[in-house]
């Protein structure tokens, strides 16, 4: 009786260890055929940019753009792409416009510009070489063209900003920048009365009569 009943629990313990021996195996099994089913991220099955082809007639794997296609912005870029020696907008001047301007200037100019465009911006302040003031004559007297040419291509060690800036928002970032210029610049004759009177306050109140 003892005999049998040892035979039994032997024979149960070897059962248990070939399951779990099985379902390891099953599970390691599993894994390799799935490993083999997933193609290699780098060899995918893809055609190369300006690679040869043999399914198309042409032999190339590029195709023509469809007759009459237009690229997304294109129409924008045209209607905005003044020459660099036009001193237009191609759009009127509004509020809105100007804050548009002020609030893209500040995130994308202002941190080597400076926020007043004097050139002494953060990065500036850290060792980087010091853009020129947009208060200086050359700059005061460029065309808007011109500043619209050098935020789409970059000018000297400053980076084109095509990709980051949309056309319309490089127009009213330098509508901004006229607005700047004006600031430090402007003429007393030019003020309303309202304002004349504003600034004379500010310069009796500040002393800046003595």
């Amino acid at each position: 009786m003892g005999a049998r009943f040892h035979h039994f629990r032997l024979t149960g313990a070897v059962a248990r260890i070939s399951v779990r021996w099985l379902g390891a195996f099953a599970a390691v099994s599993m894994c390799l055929m799935l490993a083999g089913c997933q193609p290699e991220m780098d060899r995918q099955p893809k055609y190369l940019p300006l690679s040869p082809s043999t399914f198309f007639a042409d032999g190339r794997a590029g195709r023509p753009l469809v007759d009459g296609t237009v690229a997304h912005g294109s129409i924008d870029r045209d209607s905005m792409d003044l020459p660099s020696d036009s001193n237009n907008f191609p759009f009127a001047l509004t509020q809105a416009v100007m804050e548009r301007g002020q609030q893209r200037y500040n995130i994308f100019c202002s941190e080597c510009h400076g926020l007043t465009g004097d050139g002494n911006g953060i990065i500036a302040q850290r060792g980087v070489r010091h853009p020129p003031s947009y208060h200086i004559d050359r700059l005061r007297q460029s065309p808007t063209g011109h500043f619209y040419d050098v935020i789409t291509h970059g000018f000297g060690a400053m980076q084109d900003y095509s990709s980051q800036i949309p056309p319309r928002d490089r127009w009213c970032i330098i509508a901004y920048i006229r607005a700047l210029q004006l600031s430090q610049h402007a003429e007393a004759a030019q003020l309303s009365a309202d304002e004349q009177r504003q600034l004379d306050n500010m310069v009796h109140t500040t002393g800046g009569g003595q």
